[in-house]
């Protein structure tokens, strides 16, 4: 059984989810360090200052978020589109749950109709609006009820975007993650899962799947929406149920998207067996142990790849992880993350915290860390506490600890504007 040793910790970083999906850029991290840092560091400030200009900031956003509403009804589809990208954009950068909570029907209904009336980017981006809904006001049954039905649909329906779907699997999945109790809806929206990624499986001759790029990225978005609700189940209910035939997908198949062409379908399975691993060891000391031997064998191969025709970058991602999860599996070691956002930091040492928070990541982007600092139902989620008081975190230091946080603060200060000064010069030379 494992006993979840920590490996030394990887280095703590600020936007992990945001460099995982491709958001932001290092300029945008060192900003919001340097706002971040010159505002703490200045700690004789009235803290009322502080709340008053917050409270402008909102009231801007909810005004932008209005007229965005109001223009996510027009007859134009492009100017629906890039309203529906605003509306999301705001929420995964703001906590606005009380505004956004007397606008949950007329939400709903932009996110219905962007789903079933509309086409492709359209479609991505209303899906995605769901579960920022619902990671704004929280576990909300009507929410759940009514939008369930909508994704799970066009989700698979394969007349839409494979991107278009891509997403309503993964808004699906976080959806029901957040706000579904019922174990069996939970099941039944796995298997509607793996009737998506089942494309991916090895032919009837062993070979591996022909699916295209885009196909992949559908195949690898239901496969984590699957793993993610995995992650409920109680790990009695894992190990019967990988037994019992038609209930869970066949290990055998599982394994055959080791062998796919595409990094994301290997990867995310790859973490999906160390979940079942976990998830079912829990119970039973002896689950998977029939396949551990050729788990650790593909394993291996792929945390040791060196093909050439792959990617440079793909080949990096690929070894790292597989390397994780082949010293799990061989030493029942959990990786350990430490993931820093302001002040505060938090630790994921088991596969299913490190997916829940990807899981997050994947819809909010370089958002997640406003949201794990503010966001009180995120910080419940994910065990967080109590909001951190700023000013009374400042008080509370020690003057070692705030003379060591200001040489951090001066030092981010001053590689911002370096680079700054780098940037004038290049222009006036």
């Amino acid at each position: 059984m494992p006993k979840h040793k920590k490996k030394n910790p990887v280095q703590s970083h600020n936007q992990n989810g945001a460099s995982q999906n491709g958001y932001g850029s290092d300029d945008e991290s060192l900003n919001d360090n340097d706002s971040l840092f010159s505002y703490q560091s200045e700690g004789n400030q009235d803290s009322t200052d502080g709340t008053e200009v917050e409270v402008d900031a909102n009231e801007k956003y909810e005004d932008k978020l209005i007229q965005a509403m109001e223009n996510a009804t027009e007859k134009s589809a492009q100017t629906r589109t890039l309203a529906l990208q605003a509306m999301a954009e705001i929420l995964m950068q703001r906590y606005l749950p009380d505004f956004v909570d007397d606008r949950k029907i007329t939400i709903m209904d932009l996110i219905e109709k962007s789903i079933k009336r509309g086409k492709g980017i359209e479609q991505a981006w209303g899906a995605r609006l769901a579960a920022l809904l619902i990671i704004q006001v929280g576990s909300d049954e009507e929410i759940i009820r009514t939008l369930t039905p909508v994704l799970r649909i066009a989700a698979l329906d394969p007349s839409l975007s494979y991107d278009a779907r891509a997403k309503c699997c993964l808004s699906l999945g976080l959806l029901n993650f957040l706000g579904n109790d019922d174990l069996g809806e939970i099941i039944e929206l796995m298997k509607n899962f793996e009737s998506i990624f089942c494309a991916s499986y090895l032919k009837g001759d062993n070979s591996p799947s022909s699916a295209g790029a885009e196909a992949a990225a559908l195949h690898s978005a239901a496969l984590s929406a699957w793993g993610l609700l995995l992650t409920l189940l109680p790990p009695s209910d894992v190990a019967h149920m990988t037994e019992k035939p038609g209930s869970f997908p066949a290990i055998k198949n599982l394994l055959g998207l080791l062998r796919s062409a595409h990094l994301d379908v290997r990867v995310n399975s790859g973490e999906l067996f160390a979940l079942l691993y976990e998830q079912g060891r829990a119970h039973d000391d002896d689950y998977l142990e029939e396949y551990l031997p050729e788990l650790i064998n593909i394993t291996r191969t792929l945390a040791t790849d060196s093909h050439k025709y792959r990617a440079k970058r793909d080949r990096k991602t690929q070894r790292a992880t597989f390397r994780d999860i082949l010293h799990y599996f061989e030493e029942d070691t959990s990786p350990e993350i430490n993931v820093r956002f302001g002040r505060e930091s938090m630790c994921l040492d088991s596969w299913a915290s490190h997916h829940q928070y990807t899981s997050f990541c994947n819809v909010m982007g370089p958002g997640i860390n406003n949201h794990l600092a503010e966001n009180e139902f995120l910080r419940d989620v994910l065990q967080l506490g109590a909001k951190l008081n700023e000013a009374e975190g400042l008080k509370k230091m020690t003057k070692a600890e705030k003379r060591f946080y200001n040489a951090e603060a001066f030092k981010a200060r001053t590689k911002l504007r370096s680079k700054n000064r780098d940037k004038r010069s290049a222009v006036v030379n």
